[in-house]
């Protein structure tokens, strides 16, 4: 081969390898879509629904980086579905507000906003959701309109793997903030959570059938429990949270239905509790069905005038009466707390009212140092078919 064949022979190679190089950087550099250019408005009062679903469904269809931008401004915005699979992956950046809706009729909707069957999946841009859950709390205590049953959840992500939420603000949620179902490796970061004390079931990251779970680093202060975790929920991780007011971190309420209730592997660490009604609560219902909870580590946690710092209830009854007569069939196993101080604003500081028919097992008190809000008042634990064992100092005194 003379010397000008392999010079074209090399410039053929080098020119595919170039062709490559540049097909392959097109397909990974992020291309945007823009609500406003699918024709939202940010004046806080015309329904964007549309161009919001318009520019998220040219966005799932992009093959390769994609990200839907919501601009700075107030975008009114009617429940929506945001769903996959989608042929890359894709961010959702809100750097204005979300404004939901106040007509009653949108309120019988399971989401306001609502994230499926995707895979890598980014929620941030340091904007805001605003619920305007005082448009719709009076109706949570109504028994006959159906629109009391279920109001609008904030943001929901169902089916949704290899996702990250942060640097999302939400306010004032109809219903919970946000849920997670039937999810797989997601994490919560900097996410702030805020609703009045006395709004009710404002829960504010409410976990189902989900698997490796992190919340870290975020501030929630709402009406309900500010993590919930129920049935199906596997390797959760709590970390750096500030949680008040509210109704705690919570495992359960499990066994109020026939449901796969089992929830194992949840830690919770480094949290504090400001002025909640309870810290750290394992609730499950007075009923027949069975259920495992087990593999719960609790510890490095400050409290704040908690009412109830440490509790196991297993006779949860939030709308008496029921039915005490029969025992909870959840048994609940290998829960460690570790390391928990701070004041509590009631005597009864550690609280295990366990099951007759699954007592719980294995449970360990380590290093607990309580001392009541009121400086005259005392602490006392209270124990009722559990078993376990304690170590370091204890205050109130272990009653394992």
């Amino acid at each position: 081969m003379d010397m000008g064949s392999i010079i074209y022979s090399l410039g053929r190679v080098f020119l595919l390898f170039f062709l490559l190089v540049w097909e392959t950087e097109g397909r990974d550099q992020a291309k945007y879509f823009d609500v406003g250019k699918y024709g939202a408005v940010d004046d806080g009062k015309t329904d964007n629904s549309q161009a919001f679903l318009d520019a998220w469904k040219e966005a799932c269809q992009w093959k390769g980086t994609a990200r839907v931008v919501v601009p700075g401004g107030t975008f009114k915005l009617y429940p929506v579905i945001f769903s996959g699979p989608c042929n890359g992956p894709i961010a959702f950046l809100i750097k204005g507000t979300l404004s939901a809706t106040t007509n009653p009729s949108t309120f019988s909707a399971h989401s306001w906003i609502n994230f499926r069957y995707i895979d890598q999946l980014t929620v941030t841009g340091g904007g805001t959701l605003d619920g305007q859950g005082a448009s719709a709390w009076h109706l949570n205590n109504c028994k006959t309109n159906p629109q009391c049953q279920a109001l609008p959840i904030s943001m929901s992500f169902d089916f949704i793997t290899n996702a990250r939420v942060e640097y999302i603000r939400s306010y004032d949620s109809k219903n919970a903030h946000f849920k997670i179902f039937g999810c797989h490796n997601m994490g919560f970061r900097k996410i702030k959570i805020s609703a009045p004390a006395d709004s009710p079931n404002t829960d504010g990251i409410k976990i189902g059938s989900s698997y490796r779970i992190r919340i870290a680093r975020s501030t929630i202060a709402t009406g309900d429990d500010c993590v919930a975790m129920v049935h199906g929920s596997r390797k959760i991780h709590i970390s750096k949270v500030v949680c008040g007011p509210g109704h705690g971190i919570s495992i359960g309420s499990l066994g109020g239905n026939d449901k796969e209730d089992d929830v194992v592997g949840v830690t919770v660490k480094n949290c504090t509790f400001l002025g909640t009604d309870n810290g750290v609560r394992i609730k499950t219902w007075a009923s027949p069905y069975t259920s495992k909870a087990s593999n719960f580590t609790f510890q490095d946690i400050f409290m704040d005038d908690v009412l109830n710092p440490i509790t196991i209830d297993q006779e949860y009854c939030p709308n008496p009466p029921c039915n005490q007569q029969t025992s909870s069939n959840v048994q609940i196993s290998d829960v460690t707390y570790k390391n928990i101080w701070g004041s509590s604003s009631s005597e009864v500081a550690v609280s295990f009212r366990c099951s007759k028919t699954c007592p719980c097992k294995n449970v360990l008190l380590d290093s607990i140092k309580m001392s009541h809000s009121n400086p005259r008042g005392r602490l006392r634990s209270f124990c009722k078919y559990a078993k376990g064992s304690s170590y370091g100092s204890q205050s109130p005194p272990s009653c394992l």
